[in-house]
């Protein structure tokens, strides 16, 4: 085999490693990762035993919620609907918490744009990032489309009772929690 052409093999067997190697990468990227991928198998335990961060970085226990009647609102700074229901789901956070209902933002984005949002518009409510990994959440929750925004009601038991893909209103939110 010439010089040449030998070069040539070695340089076309390189671009294939390289090929195989970021293909790899690439895979690896989109797998799911942490939290996801190890845990029980039951999508709602494993939501339970998560811990995401809050927007100043302190970590939050999913599980602490748990045992009063919940609303979780899976929502981004980039969603014109998720942004407009914030202040329905903070005067649903005021007005029913006397009666033991808690909200929690779930943001599938990342902690600057949610502290800037934050700081704009306060809300009452604990909110916590889960960034991209977040709609994976979304899914295994009951919303294969990953659409946002997207809420679970969990009772006190922890089991999800009710699930809503768009935007919620604070009297929606208010015929979920009356009873009958």
């Amino acid at each position: 085999m010439s010089p040449v052409a030998r070069r040539g093999l070695f340089v076309l067997a390189g671009a294939g490693a390289l090929a195989a190697g970021l293909g790899w990468r690439a895979w690896r990227s989109t797998a799911p990762s942490g939290g996801e991928a190890a845990g029980s198998g039951d999508p709602l335990e494993d939501f339970w035993a998560l811990e995401l961060p809050t927007p100043s970085g302190a970590g939050m226990p999913l599980r602490s919620l748990r045992g009063r009647p919940l609303v979780v609102n899976f929502w981004a700074t980039w969603c014109p609907p998720c942004v407009k229901e914030m202040p329905e789901l903070d005067r649903f956070a005021r007005e029913f918490g006397g009666q033991g209902w808690q909200v929690l933002g779930v943001a599938i984005d990342q902690a600057a744009p949610v502290q800037a949002f934050l700081k704009q518009t306060p809300v009452g409510f604990p909110v916590v990032l889960a960034g991209n990994e977040g709609l994976s959440w979304v899914r295994r929750l009951g919303n294969p489309a990953g659409g946002l925004p997207f809420s679970v009601q969990f009772g006190a038991d922890g089991l999800a009772a009710r699930r809503k893909l768009g935007a919620t209103n604070f009297d929606e939110l208010a015929g979920w929690a009356r009873p009958g």
